[in-house]
């Protein structure tokens, strides 16, 4: 049957990794040093386990794998992996092998990737981070708040099939600032983000490098009008114009002419300022720009409410990372075999009915498409001749 000879959805799955890359990674990392009996491909299997069946405890973990002890086989693993050789691993395994994974796949992922809504060429990007909390008494290295402990998860969405191409995890006292500033984006890019990532000194350098931003514009900025492109009192656009700000840092002016857009919000019943260095998109499609940035608000709902992230199987740093990087990996799988799929998968329920059919037998291409659909049987010729064969003399 071809649900046999195609293994298990889990083990499917896994085949979109490449091995012998994988096994290059592992080689660079040297993550397989030293090591015995788990490997570094086992112990990603596990964790993928461990997202895709959300599983809550190395013991379920150990325990969920090791009840379907002969299937393992099709994922490439030789026995179910022992509690404590996991959480070893966990603990001192560099998650740095997962990191490079996730740009190895994402790399793969893109080129099924369509184009964004808009229908300006250039690329489309959101950036934000997301705080995950943790125990602060378990977790003594996560400083964050008095008494509190978090990690933060900083992301870059291309909105060219909502694929992350962008992740760095930093204690969750790092402020976005930081990291926003060691980004080097393509040329022409469009960057939808919130307010909280307002710098004078990175817009500059955004401006003269060729890229493009649109964000909120603080309630407090000091600037001067240079030119009304339009203004109304009634309508979606209440103001367009252009504006230089009246700031000086380090003894400096900052010069660079920019572009405020003021909205109309019905729901709320107030305006809205953005902000951008676009001179020549509408104002319309600005507004829709910014708009489009609540899809990464959206990934980071699913990642958080689909994955395992709100219970970690391991406390150190280490296990941490690896948790956070095996859970992007896993969004980046399933949200490839969404983009394959022509049946119109909502992500949450992908990963759900994924969840409930791990190790079924069935062709994944065909099930991604048709996940309702009966599998097919062997032929009721064979059923007939088996029942005639064991009719008693």
């Amino acid at each position: 049957m071809d649900s046999v000879r195609s293994g298990s959805l889990f083990g499917q799955i896994l085949s979109i990794v490449d091995r012998k890359r994988f096994e290059g990674l592992v080689q660079e990392h040297k993550t397989d040093r030293g090591a015995k009996g788990l490997r570094s491909w086992d112990q990603m299997v596990a964790m993928l386990f461990c997202h895709m069946a959300q599983a809550r405890s190395l013991r379920e973990i150990s325990t969920g794998l090791l009840c379907c002890e002969g299937k393992l086989k099709h994922l490439g693993m030789a026995k179910a992996p022992a509690r404590s050789t996991l959480s070893y691993a966990n603990g001192h395994r560099s998650w740095k092998l997962y990191e490079a994974l996730f740009y190895e796949l994402f790399g793969q992922c893109r080129q099924a990737a369509p184009g964004h809504r808009f229908q300006f060429k250039n690329k489309l990007l959101s950036l934000d981070a997301t705080i995950i909390e943790l125990c602060a008494s378990a977790f003594d290295w996560a400083k964050f708040r008095s008494g509190k402990g978090a990690v933060k998860l900083h992301v870059l969405l291309d909105h060219d099939g909502y694929l992350p191409c962008f992740a760095h995890i930093t204690e969750g006292a790092q402020h976005e600032l930081k990291v926003a500033q060691t980004l080097e984006l393509p040329k022409g890019a469009i960057v939808a983000m919130d307010r909280g990532y307002n710098d004078y000194h990175l817009f500059e350098k955004w401006t003269r490098q060729g890229v493009y931003f649109v964000t909120r514009l603080k309630d407090n900025a000091a600037y001067f009008s240079m030119e009304k492109l339009s203004s109304s009192e009634t309508g979606f656009i209440r103001q367009d114009e252009l504006i230089e700000f009246e700031v000086f840092t380090a003894g400096r002016k900052i010069k660079e002419t920019y572009r405020r857009v003021e909205i109309w919000v019905e729901e709320k019943q107030q305006s809205m300022v953005l902000l951008t260095n676009h001179l020549k998109l509408s104002p319309l499609t600005i507004a829709a720009i910014y708009k489009e940035r609540w899809q990464i608000e959206l990934f980071f709902k699913t990642l958080k409410q689909n994955l395992r992230l709100k219970t970690f199987v391991g406390t150190s740093a280490n296990a941490v990372h690896i948790q956070i990087w095996t859970a992007l990996i896993a969004l980046l799988l399933t949200q490839f075999l969404k983009l394959k799929s022509s049946f119109g998968w909502s992500l949450s329920n992908l990963v759900a009915l994924l969840r409930w059919n791990l190790f079924t037998y069935r062709n994944l291409w065909k099930w991604i498409d048709a996940p309702f659909d009966t599998p097919p049987l062997e032929s009721e010729s064979n059923q007939l001749t088996f029942v005639l064969d064991s009719t008693p003399p």
